[in-house]
């Protein structure tokens, strides 16, 4: 097990917060398919403030949803600490603050990954969240290991950690990469383990190619670090949870889920998704995931190209009508493999 807080969580792998991605539908169908925690998408914090359907969506917290951790991002500690407040009252279980996005858009408004830079000004970020909702709710912070390899941004970085777990935050999650980087080269895995090292028996959780279920529990044998946060690598492939705990308990990797198995899935995917946004949209946004979900086809990249012509509901159904099709003989699946390169350029981890 692994506690956030007061949060207990069956096991250490966490579905990571994903800009444009970790919404409601697919956190959903991660917990299905055995995800312990869930973090929505970063919210900006100013969004969770201001009326109107955006702030509406933030808010629905429905009871599956649970733990379920909301992140915010901003640079204004009197900002900061009445969205924790609002996403607190509804309903979240844990309030994150990112400190990690590396998206340029981000970076040039003084957000995210910038604040690595600014580590007063981060600390009192962190302590009007505590101040706010410490008493009632575990925080976290998301931090990149710094804004580059410079000796000073290591210090900045080691600044901000300490000052967070000082003042009361119960995990911090460290993605391997600096915020220079974006997602070019190896995660350092070495350089989480000196920050497990550094903190003892403090919560770490670590990020950063965690493609397969081999990675991520390497990962924390490697590292020493607590838990796992899944990123890039469960989209598409929310199996890969059930992977990481039979690993994890020293059982043999399930068999990867045939080809009308990744259908039911993907089926309750989009109807989760036609339930969120609404039919008319629901293949637009589901566009992004079946494109992500065709990697474990045995038919991989013609599914893509399907996939990609699907812009609408009814062509996305057609999609999954013609690959899908339980009645079909259909070779045997294989596990993904590669680093996520169809992301989309904006997402953010």
């Amino acid at each position: 097990m692994l506690d956030i807080g007061r949060v207990q969580l069956a096991h250490p792998f966490v579905q990571a917060a994903l800009s444009g991605y970790s919404d409601l539908p697919m956190r959903r169908i991660a917990r299905r398919c055995g995800a312990s925690y869930a973090l929505n998408e970063v919210v900006l914090d100013k969004l969770v403030l201001q009326r109107g359907k955006k702030q509406r969506v933030v808010m629905d917290v429905p009871p599956d949803d649970h733990p379920v951790g909301g992140q915010l991002m901003g640079s204004d500690p009197d900002v900061f600490a009445p969205a924790a407040a609002a996403m607190a009252q509804a309903g979240y279980d844990v309030i994150d603050i990112n400190f990690g996005c590396p998206v340029s858009k981000v970076l040039g408004r003084c957000r995210g990954g910038y604040m690595l830079s600014q580590p007063a000004q981060a600390i009192e970020i962190v302590r009007h969240v505590i101040e706010a909702v410490g008493r009632t709710h575990p925080v976290t912070v998301k931090m990149r290991r710094g804004m580059d390899d410079s000796p000073e941004s290591e210090r900045s970085f080691f600044t901000i950690l300490d000052g967070a777990f000082e003042l009361g935050a119960s995990a911090v999650t460290v993605h391997g990469r600096t915020v220079r980087q974006k997602y070019v080269g190896a995660s350092n895995w070495a350089f989480l383990a000196r920050v497990k090292r550094h903190v003892g028996g403090r919560t770490i959780l670590g990020s950063g190619d965690l493609f397969d279920a081999p990675a991520c529990v390497r990962m924390m044998r490697e590292t020493g670090v607590d838990g796992v946060t899944i990123a890039r690598g469960c989209i598409g492939n929310p199996w890969i949870f059930a992977d990481c705990v039979a690993l994890w308990r020293g059982e043999p990797l399930p068999p990867p889920p045939s080809v009308p198995d990744q259908g039911r899935v993907i089926a309750e995917h989009f109807r989760e998704t036609v339930d969120h946004v609404g039919e008319q949209k629901a293949g637009h946004v589901m566009r992004k995931f079946g494109i992500k979900y065709s990697e474990l086809h045995p038919g991989g990249l013609a599914v893509r190209d399907a996939f990609i012509r699907a812009t609408t509901t009814a062509e996305f159904q057609r999609v999954l009508d013609e690959w899908y099709a339980p009645d079909k003989s259909w070779p045997a699946t294989r596990r993904r493999e590669g680093s996520g390169d169809l992301i989309a350029a904006g997402a953010c981890d």
